[in-house]
């Protein structure tokens, strides 16, 4: 049930999943889904759960930077999978079995690293942050479709004048739409930027 959920909130977003659509793409009346779950928000529950499990939490590696860089590496590509699910799974208020984990991995990491308690929390936070957002980022600007650079930078130049903004445009014509961006360097250079400065904490 909770793999279907997800498969039919990859194709369509969060607000098509509904009982009824959930028990048509299983074959089944949406009450007999109410044998298994109390509610939609059991489901919600479980699908974030299911997605979080996808997450490498690194044991193989007693460096704290070079695990935190693999977490976040492949919660980015989770999340760009489940392009939805970072934007609900902080809003969840109950917690299963993987996001626990997930959490104590994390924190756990950061602990024997030699953070402080509080220092740990404020890690935590920055680095979900930047990894939230960048996915959510990238998702706003795939929304754009399969426009051609050209043609991408032809209306760029004609809603937002040169002359005028002359390093705006520099950014985006010049580097990001004819260059092309490249995703995983972007991520690379951010992720790295805080772990590096973390590590200046513990000197």
């Amino acid at each position: 049930m909770l793999a279907a959920a997800i498969a039919l909130v990859d194709e369509a977003g969060l607000a098509a999943l509904t009982m009824r659509e959930l028990g048509q793409r299983l074959g089944v009346e949406a009450m007999s889904l109410y044998n298994h779950v109390s509610n939609k928000d059991d489901i919600l529950d479980g699908i974030v759960d299911l997605v979080v499990s996808e997450i490498d939490l690194p044991s193989d590696t007693a460096d704290w930077k070079e695990a935190m860089r693999r977490r976040a590496t492949s919660a980015q590509s989770v999340f760009t999978r489940h392009p939805w699910a970072s934007g609900l799974i902080d809003s969840r208020q109950s917690s299963g079995p993987a996001r626990l984990r997930y959490f104590d991995w994390v924190l756990g990491t950061l602990r024997r690293a030699g953070f402080s308690l509080e220092t740990s929390a404020r890690a935590f936070s920055i680095l979900d942050s930047y990894v939230y957002g960048f996915g959510r980022q990238q998702l706003n600007l795939a929304a754009g479709g399969d426009v051609a650079p050209e043609e991408m930078a032809a209306a760029f130049r004609q809603a937002i004048p040169p002359d005028e903004y002359p390093y705006l445009t520099e950014m985006v014509v010049d580097y990001a739409i004819t260059s092309g961006n490249d995703v995983e360097a972007d991520f690379r250079f951010g992720i790295d930027l805080i772990l590096d400065g973390l590590e200046r904490l513990l000197t």
